[in-house]
């Protein structure tokens, strides 16, 4: 596979027991929509490396927990943490910034923009960070197996392809954690099994944390961790 970049580090690496400081954290969060609370207290936390899987039957909270651990949405109340920085109190803008260099989100729909090509689709993340990320971004296609695709529209590829664009895209600013939702959903499942595949190597490759919210057995039985949530509460851990 193709080098790519590692991880960034974050400013503070180590806790003051000495104990590293986790990609991801979050402590007691809890969530409502019109008055029903969908999440009751979750707590957790993913290592530089460490792949947990959450898993639970729909309506669980999934998706709802991975929105808010992104900065999707604000927590009712809880706290959650991007390498050691306290993400949910800060403003839209600031949280925006700090999670283009902190956090990768990889969804069921890839999300790609139809009027660019390949390359400047993943060269978006850097217009935010003012940074030229041409060069790591044919990189990751190479690792992703799109050499040679830069020029290409969304429209010109296959189903398996563009998702494998987002989870470079994703990547391309090497953050210390990746957060997928359903990520192989809506892909057969060769194409399932591969993409996911390559998420799993390059986010070990880098360093990057990943925490991914699947149905798919065959991923989950893969990662380091699994969440089972249940009605809101994670009931299982292993």
């Amino acid at each position: 596979m193709t080098t790519v970049r590692a991880a960034s580090e974050s400013s503070t690496t180590e806790t003051p027991s000495g104990a590293p400081v986790p990609a991801l954290q979050a402590t007691l969060l809890r969530h409502s929509y019109g008055g029903n609370e969908v999440l009751h207290g979750v707590s957790l936390a993913v290592q530089r490396g460490e792949v947990v899987a959450v898993t639970g039957p729909s309506g669980s909270g999934k998706s709802t927990l991975l929105h808010l651990l992104g900065g999707l949405d604000r927590p009712g109340s809880g706290e959650v943490y991007w390498g050691g920085t306290r993400a949910d109190t800060l403003d839209t803008q600031a949280r925006a910034r700090l999670r283009a260099t902190s956090v990768g989100l990889v969804f069921q729909h890839h999300y790609l923009l139809a009027d660019l090509n390949v390359l400047d689709n993943l060269r978006v993340p850097g217009l935010l960070l003012r940074q030229e990320l041409t060069e790591h971004a044919r990189e990751l296609l190479a690792a992703v197996g799109l050499s040679g695709r830069e020029k290409a529209m969304p429209g010109q590829l296959s189903g398996g392809e563009r998702q494998r664009v987002a989870l470079a895209r994703a990547l391309v600013a090497s953050p210390a954690i990746l957060l997928a939702d359903e990520p192989t959903g809506s892909l057969d499942t060769a194409n399932a099994q591969a993409v996911s595949t390559l998420m799993l190597e390059l986010a070990r490759q880098t360093g990057a944390g990943v925490l991914l919210v699947t149905h798919d057995e065959g991923v989950s039985r893969r990662a380091d961790r699994n969440l089972h949530l249940l009605d809101g509460e994670v009931v299982r851990e292993g």
